[in-house]
Order: C-alpha cells, then sequence, then structure tokens
C-alpha cells in the first residue's frame, strides 16, 4: 500500500534513505522490510527550539514495488517550418520559458540576446572580477541564462497566482536540475550548476527549430501603422514576427530610454535599494541554529546534517519597508555593475553552500517622491553646478536614473575598479569610519569609508535603525562582525512597461508583449519564468483566434 505520512526528525536521523525508511518503519510500526521505498514530497527545517527538526512529508510504499516521482510529460514540436514566428529579446528565465512554451504550442521563437552564450560569459565575469573591467554587454545581468544563472539560481517565489510552480521546477529537472528543488522549501540550484542547464535548454530549443542569436542587441522597433512589426537589431539588421516578445531583464536602460525617445508609454515603478551585508556563515549558524559559532572541544557547531543557516528579515522603519533580499548562506559578493563608472553588488552561492560566509542585500523601498527628493537637495549641494539635475516626478525614468546616480556614487566613493565602500556593521550604526575592515568574499576589495557620503540620507538613516532591530530579532546580528557593501541596487526594476491585463500586449502597441522582471512583472527566475511561459500561451491564443 502507498502512505502519506509527514515525520519531524533529527537531522542525522534524516541524513540518508535507510534512516528515513526505518524511521518510516516506526511510525507505521510495521517491520523496516516491509518499506519498499518512498519519495519526498516536502521538506522543511523547523529551528525555532533548541533542537532544530526537519519535517518531511513522504510517499512511502508498503509491501508493494515503490514507484519513482512522476514527472509532467514536455512535448516539443518540430517548428523549422512553423506557420508563426515570435522575436524574444532576451534570453534569460523569461525568454527561455516562453521560448520553450512557444515550442510546444507549435510556434517558432527566434531569441535575439545581447550577451554572450553562457560559457562564453564566464571570461567577462572573470575580467570584472580580477581588472574591475565591465563588458556593458557580457556581465552578471546580461548574457544567455540572465541575472540569475550567475548569481545563485534560487527558486523561491510567492507568485503562485501567476502560473505553475511545480510545472516550472520539473522543467529545470528535465534539464538536469536535482530533484530536491521539487520538495524543499526553498529550492536552490547553484552558480555552478545551472550553466549545464541554461545549456541544455538551447539545446532543446534549437534542435526543434528555434533560433537564438548572440551578441545580438535590440536597437529599434519597426512600428507601421500602430503595429509592430519586427526589431532591428545592432543598428543595422532588421527581423520580422508575428510579435515580440520584450523580456530584457531588469538592467536593460538603454531600452528603456529607447521606448521613451519613440513616445512608447513606460512608467516609474517603485523598488528597493540598499547595501549587502555579510556575516561569517558560522555566526549565522550559531544564531538560526542556537550552536557555537566557533566550537572548542566538547562543543558542537552546526554539524554534519544540517545546511548553512539562512535568515529573512523585514522592519517598517520611519514609514518605509526595510528587508533582506536575495540572502546567500555560504555565498560570495560579487560585481554586478553592466556599465564602467557604476558600482553594484549582488550575491551568489553555489550549489554546495560552502563558503565561509552569509551575505544579504538589505534594502530600502523608494519611490518617485524619494527620488526627486534626493536630486533636489544634490542640486542645493551642487547649485554652482551646471549638471543637469532631474526632480520631475512625471519622469518615467525618474528612479532609473536615481538607481544610476548612487551607482556612481558609489564608484567614486570606492576608489574605482570596482572597489566597493564598505563600512562595519556596527560602525556604520555609531557614524564611525572603520579603521578596520574585516575579510569579506567580494573580490575586487573594500574601501574603508562612511556610507552616509554614498547613500542617500533617508536610506542610511532607514538602515541603521534597521540594523539595531534586526539585533534584537536576532541576538548576533547586530556586530561589527558583519561587514557592510554599497552598493545593491538592481533589486527589480524601476520601470514598468505596462500592458493590456486582458491581452498582455502594450496598450498603445500591438504585437509588442512586455514580460519578465524588466517590464515589471516578475521578480525571481520562477516568477519571470512563469511570466514567459503565460505570455506566450497569450500569444498563441491570439494568433490562432482562441
Amino acid at each position: 500500500m502507498q502512505q502519506q505520512l509527514t515525520l519531524r526528525l533529527l537531522p542525522s536521523q534524516a541524513a540518508g534513505p535507510d534512516n528515513i525508511s526505518e524511521q518510516i518503519a516506526i511510525q507505521l510500526s510495521v517491520n523496516k522490510e516491509a518499506v519498499n521505498g518512498y519519495y519526498i514530497i516536502k521538506q522543511s527545517i523547523d529551528a525555532r527550539g533548541k533542537q532544530p527538526w526537519i519535517n518531511l512529508t513522504v510517499i512511502a510504499f508498503i509491501n508493494e514495488p515503490a514507484q519513482q516521482r512522476t514527472l509532467a510529460p514536455f512535448i516539443y514540436k518540430d517548428v523549422h517550418d512553423a506557420n508563426h514566428q515570435v522575436i524574444i529579446a532576451g534570453a534569460g528565465p523569461a525568454g527561455l520559458f516562453a521560448a520553450l512554451q512557444l515550442i510546444e504550442l507549435g510556434i517558432k521563437p527566434v531569441i535575439v540576446e545581447r550577451g554572450k552564450d553562457v560559457r562564453a560569459r564566464r571570461r567577462d565575469l572573470a575580467a570584472l572580477n580580477k581588472e574591475g573591467e565591465v563588458n556593458p554587454e557580457s556581465n552578471y545581468c546580461f548574457g544567455e541564462g540572465g541575472a540569475g544563472t550567475y548569481s545563485d539560481g534560487k527558486l523561491y517565489t510567492r507568485s503562485s497566482k501567476r502560473g505553475n510552480i511545480d510545472r516550472i521546477l520539473q522543467l529545470f529537472v528535465r534539464f538536469g536540475a536535482d530533484e530536491k528543488i521539487l520538495y524543499q522549501s526553498h529550492p536552490h540550484i547553484g552558480t555552478n550548476k545551472l550553466p549545464q542547464i541554461i545549456t541544455a535548454m538551447r539545446e532543446q530549443i534549437l534542435s526543434c527549430g528555434g533560433v537564438i542569436h548572440f551578441e545580438t542587441k535590440l536597437t529599434n522597433l519597426i512600428i507601421r501603422d500602430g503595429e509592430l512589426k519586427g526589431i532591428e537589431v545592432n543598428h543595422k539588421d532588421v527581423l520580422y514576427a508575428d510579435a515580440v516578445i520584450l523580456a530584457t531583464g531588469h538592467s536593460a536602460r538603454d531600452l528603456f530610454e529607447l521606448l521613451h525617445q519613440n513616445n512608447i508609454l513606460i512608467e516609474a515603478k517603485p523598488f528597493a535599494l540598499g547595501v549587502r551585508i555579510e556575516h561569517p556563515q558560522a555566526l549565522i549558524d550559531s544564531i538560526q541554529y542556537r550552536c557555537y559559532s566557533t566550537p572548542k572541544p566538547g562543543e558542537v557547531g552546526r554539524g554534519p546534517f544540517l545546511p548553512p543557516a539562512s535568515y529573512s528579515l523585514v522592519e517598517q522603519v520611519q514609514g518605509k519597508g526595510v528587508f533582506s533580499f536575495c540572502m546567500c548562506p555560504g555565498g560570495i559578493i560579487a560585481p554586478a555593475s553592466t556599465a564602467p563608472g557604476e558600482l553594484v553588488v549582488n550575491g551568489w552561492s553555489p550549489s554546495k553552500r560552502n563558503n565561509a560566509f552569509a551575505n544579504s542585500g538589505m534594502v530600502v523601498t523608494v519611490d518617485v517622491k524619494d527620488a526627486a527628493d534626493y536630486f533636489k537637495a544634490e542640486f542645493r549641494k551642487q547649485s554652482q553646478s551646471t549638471q543637469k539635475i532631474h526632480t520631475d516626478e512625471q519622469d518615467p525614468l525618474l528612479l532609473m536614473k536615481f538607481q544610476q546616480a548612487i551607482e556612481q556614487k558609489a564608484f567614486i566613493a570606492g576608489g574605482g575598479n570596482l572597489v566597493a565602500p564598505s563600512q562595519r556593521m556596527a560602525d556604520m550604526f555609531h557614524n564611525k569610519v572603520s579603521s578596520s575592515l574585516p575579510s569579506c568574499s567580494y573580490l575586487p576589495g573594500t574601501n574603508s569609508t562612511s556610507l552616509a557620503d554614498v547613500l542617500p540620507g533617508f536610506i542610511f538613516k532607514d538602515l541603521q535603525l534597521a540594523f539595531k532591530a534586526f539585533g534584537e530579532k536576532m541576538r548576533g546580528y547586530f556586530t561589527n562582525e558583519a561587514i557592510v557593501v554599497a552598493t545593491e541596487s538592481r533589486t527589480s526594476s524601476p520601470v514598468r512597461i505596462p500592458r493590456n491585463p486582458d491581452t498582455l500586449q502594450h496598450p498603445q502597441l500591438k504585437n509588442l508583449y512586455p514580460c519578465g522582471e524588466g517590464a515589471g512583472y516578475a521578480g525571481g527566475i520562477v516568477s519571470a519564468a512563469m511570466d514567459g511561459e503565460r505570455v506566450a500561451v497569450m500569444i498563441h491564443r491570439q494568433l490562432n483566434h482562441l
């Protein structure tokens, strides 16, 4: 018989298949030999008490042959000679999953990607980390797989209303991800494994007749009689299609400017900006698991049966939300700039999350009034300057310009070569420039400075107050062992490209389908993938008058 049951196990009890089978037998009061197998459908960690527990929900097979987990079938059609063709600008998760869905529906996708293929991107990322050289077309944000490929591969989302999360996770498994992502409460693939998965997706698209053009940048739109007929690429070639999906990601500033210059409606969208904070992983383990951060003889640290601990923090400060973002246990801080003279940091983890540090974005919500007030204050400081300061709250690019201005200020404060302005956490709270900085995973290096001279005043003050509040929630979190690195600014798109909720087309321009994180309709890999699929299905319905 098949039996679904929930197990509450010590980490050591959940450490292997034999141990779990034994616990199943104990709970069902049967001989262990009667348990012929099982598979996990849900796994989480409960670390609220002194003893952490592993919660497992399993399907067990008692006195009958065990079965494998059933995965959904994905049937990809030959679209070499398909009747319809759709251009997809961007090969991130929204673009790739839109392409796969179009192929399932019998439509030929043509992907144009400004960056390089996933393997070729590595050389440009190495230059970013080692020499501080930014390739504006190939970096952590631009290239095959999008921003998520080399920045962690977290697959956790709350966006269940936008699509089928299980379908997206099963597609990742089909293309090589570990089945663990199907049942873990916070699934994660790892930067070291994602490139192979993205490559497998590309090979599937190409084998079915889809087309992918790398180092091919959308530079203009071909519009006739209010309809989008195609796109110009690299300022010279033209591609035509039945529809165009814009899946260019949250950092495609030149695309936002192109739309604005062509009087195509876009809107400023509130986002969040702040810093990235890094602690020793052992310290976060000691807080979350209530173990010793530096075990002495006879003391026990996290041990071999628990993963590196993570955290999630949120606080309302002076009417603003301050929250942790993209927390990376056992992770690394990386430069995510997309243009010279700007400094952006992000975080990622390998699949084993075995780095010595834990880092997380810590950001404050920003709206158009905040940006306008900031620029007005800057104008007063630089009243003799001829520099143009933007203060128009109706400007749809206002928040993008605000984001860019802070990144440029951070670059200058770091001293160049992507060295990051930094401060110890307690020093930042006490408005003290750190006399020294702790070891940090950020390879380009850090420069001790006052982050009050880098961040807008309201963000700096809100972070100060939030640090103290977070220290009360997590005893030991507020410490000078932690380093604060500026600036975490690419949390989401500062621009929204509007679309009709019924057709998903742009309200002014027929055949243009804004999609994913860059258009303001997603916030991570899974939600972007779901949005890509949703747009692809809508295009199929409209092309076939369904």
